[in-house]
């Protein structure tokens, strides 16, 4: 349906569907889908994001998130690539968009009652709590600290409250078609 594309970064926070509709995006687009949590536990020596994330503590986790990013940027293979939440909040971040200005960045935006109730039908265990609140509890106060800058930095905004993975998927691929279309 699409020729080949540049690289589509998807940001959002936890549970807004980013490693779901990520995959569906990418095959679409005919592009190689990265989930960004692997290799940033990978940088780490961690089996896992929620692991290096505990183990290695929040700031070493964003450095690490930062040259993952990096490396598979500098792969200048086009990819669909889904960001951890607090990608966009590590060192040197807006230097990497800054470096790579063919990237689209997507922000798949949902409200916090939305993230918690998706992120109720999940394992919480495996999403540490970056307040100190419980994951379900913070929702609410990370969605107001980082939608400003996710919608500062997106070029795209999927609204998917309400959708399926599908319908998102399908909403942020005619949605790249229209900005392709004007630039």
């Amino acid at each position: 349906m699409f020729p080949l594309q540049p690289t589509v970064l998807l940001i959002g926070l936890r549970a807004s569907g980013k490693s779901t509709v990520g995959p569906l995006v990418a095959a679409e687009l005919r592009l190689p889908f990265i989930d960004l949590d692997p290799l940033t536990a990978q940088e780490l020596g961690e089996s896992s994001a929620a692991k290096a994330f505990l183990t290695k503590g929040q700031a070493a986790f964003r450095m690490a998130e930062s040259t993952a990013l990096s490396r598979v940027l500098q792969s200048s293979a086009p990819a669909v690539i889904a960001l951890g939440g607090g990608t966009p909040t590590a060192p040197g971040f807006a230097q990497l968009l800054a470096d790579y200005p063919d990237a689209t960045l997507i922000y798949l935006r949902a409200t916090p009652t939305t993230l918690r109730a998706r992120l109720a039908n999940t394992d919480t265990a495996s999403r540490p709590s970056l307040t100190g609140k419980g994951t379900l509890d913070e929702m609410a106060e990370v969605f107001a600290a980082r939608d400003p800058l996710y919608r500062a930095l997106a070029h795209l905004e999927i609204a998917v409250d309400g959708l399926s993975e599908s319908d998102a998927a399908a909403r942020a691929l005619s949605e790249l078609a229209s900005r392709r279309q004007t630039s």
